[in-house]
């Protein structure tokens, strides 16, 4: 705690909701972004800068030019290079203090239970249903919280899962759609905006889960359309039926879903 330190995260300290003592929290904290694109970017950029210890990033993309529009971790000079490297660079020059640990690498059944289990808190921002449900899953089996992001057009929606304690993903979409029904981004578009709007919310939720302040949206969906610029709350409740964390729960270890993105 040297002059250095109250200097940066002054504006955190004065907060009594935070403080000294919350921002030392934060600096214990180890956090893994799934996704370094359109939501991670932003959600990434603001963890860093509050501070969270270690900062896991999970991509296995390299930058594309069409990515620059919305993922602002990343900029012309790192296109055709890995994210999680360019992603590493930009936030140790946010933040040096943080611990950037990259896995360039695409999460599986095989591998997401020891990445899940090195960390405090996960951040969802991927752009498919296969990891999605994997995330989801290994998170309720692991009891690691879990802030859900996604984006499509010009909406975005987020919401909390924190494993015993609410609704899971699964508890609201038990089984990913049909194939072929569901648009990627890159055949609808997306409006860049809404995924820093939708970042922004999951690290703000990211950092309230370390400290435990409440207002969390734990059993509520946030739904946010840029186009009449206005937010609606869907309350959720937990499924007593719900395949991993129901009453009776069938699905005991994560496992890979074959999945087609994209409209026909």
């Amino acid at each position: 705690m040297d002059e250095e330190w109250i200097e940066r995260y002054s504006r955190h300290i004065l907060l009594p909701e935070i403080g000294g003592e919350g921002q030392k929290r934060l600096n214990e904290a180890k956090v893994l972004v799934v996704g370094a694109g359109g939501l991670g970017s932003p959600a990434a950029l603001y963890l860093a800068a509050a501070g969270i210890g270690k900062l896991g990033l999970v991509d296995s993309d390299a930058v594309d030019l069409s990515n620059l529009q919305r993922q602002v971790l990343h900029g012309t000079a790192d296109v055709g290079r890995p994210k999680t490297t360019s992603a590493a660079e930009r936030l140790a020059d946010i933040n040096p203090d943080v611990e950037v640990v990259e896995h360039d690498l695409r999460l599986e059944a095989a591998n997401v239970m020891e990445i899940v289990g090195a960390y405090d808190l996960v951040l969802d921002g991927t752009d498919n249903f296969p990891t999605r449900f994997l995330v989801n899953d290994a998170c309720v089996i692991a009891g690691k919280p879990l802030v859900h992001g996604a984006i499509l057009r010009f909406d975005g929606q987020a919401t909390t899962i924190v494993p015993g304690d609410g609704p899971c993903y699964r508890c609201v979409f038990p089984e990913p759609p049909p194939p072929g029904v569901v648009p990627s981004c890159s055949q609808a578009g997306i409006l860049g905006a809404v995924a820093g709007v939708i970042g922004s919310i999951m690290a703000s939720e990211a950092v309230k889960v370390v400290l435990g302040l409440p207002g969390i949206l734990k059993g509520r969906i946030l739904a946010m359309n840029a186009l009449d610029m206005t937010f609606r709350e869907v309350n959720v409740r937990k499924d007593p039926s719900c395949p991993v964390c129901g009453e009776n729960p069938v699905i005991k270890e994560p496992f890979d879903i074959e999945f087609a993105c994209g409209v026909d």
